[in-house]
């Protein structure tokens, strides 16, 4: 992307972790800061790109576990720029009648999505702040698409690491799961870096620091399985993410490289 056709109301300068996505991906929409920012994680940690494109691949197998399932509306959360095989791609191939909303607060990923997803009037897309997570679920965009006295699919994918402080995540998930009603799904990966050197961490938050995130941790499998508090998880439980419900011959993230974990839970 130009630093010349940068949107209204975006810094160019200041690296964002979804234009960082993007670039991991191989996408374009991304600016010299955000290429920066990713290649000084990349040193850190030399397989992110593959997590990237695993957790692209966890969202998919997941959202078509939910949409066979019977699953008709999805909120993802911090959805990010449109890339290939988005949750309305994959639901809506399924069941036309699936209805999503996008959620980010990033300006360049709302412009894009909004003009991407104008003649599909069953996606909204919404700009909010999942650390207002009350706010974001009584957003009357959001209300006005999702009916939460049905099943909802809340998905909150490669975000929650982003949230350092853990009592703050905790809060921020028990929003979000609160607003279940039955048969609803809450859906996490999030990164899980067993073996990073405390000196790799610490570089690896300071590069964050500088980008639009607040800051980026590494949480436990067992850390991440607390988050599902109260709801039944679906099988296998919180694990790597390659091993979900893997596709015949799947295989991106080698075991006992850093990677991410996710799960699916189900309120009953």
């Amino acid at each position: 992307m130009s630093e010349f056709e940068t949107p209204s109301g975006v810094d160019p300068f200041t690296p964002s972790v979804a234009r960082i996505y993007d670039y991991y991906l191989g996408g374009k929409d991304n600016f010299a800061s955000d290429r920066e920012a990713a290649e000084k994680i990349i040193e850190l940690l030399p397989n992110v790109r593959d997590v990237a494109r695993e957790n692209r691949e966890f969202l998919v197998r997941t959202v078509t576990y939910l949409t066979e399932l019977g699953v008709r509306q999805f909120l993802d959360i911090g959805a990010g720029l449109p890339t290939q095989r988005n949750v309305h791609q994959v639901a809506q191939e399924l069941a036309p009648e699936s209805r999503i909303v996008y959620v980010d607060n990033d300006p360049i990923v709302l412009t894009h999505a909004r003009a991407l997803l104008a003649e599909n009037d069953r996606v909204m897309v919404v700009g909010a702040d999942m650390r207002g997570a009350q706010a974001l679920l009584d957003h009357p965009d959001v209300r006005a698409h999702l009916d939460f006295s049905r099943p909802v699919a809340i998905l909150m994918l490669g975000v929650l690491h982003f949230i350092p402080d853990d009592d703050e995540a905790m809060k921020i998930v028990a929003t979000f799961r609160s607003a279940l009603g039955p048969g609803g799904h809450l859906v996490i990966s999030h990164g899980s870096i067993g073996d990073l050197s405390e000196d790799k961490g610490a570089e690896g938050h300071k590069v964050f620091s500088r980008t639009s995130a607040p800051g980026v941790t590494s949480r436990s499998p067992a850390q991440v399985l607390a988050f599902f508090e109260g709801l039944d998880l679906v099988d296998p439980g919180v694990v790597p993410l390659r091993d979900w419900r893997p596709e015949v011959g799947f295989s991106i993230v080698k075991e006992g490289e850093a990677g991410a974990v996710g799960g699916v839970g189900r309120l009953p």
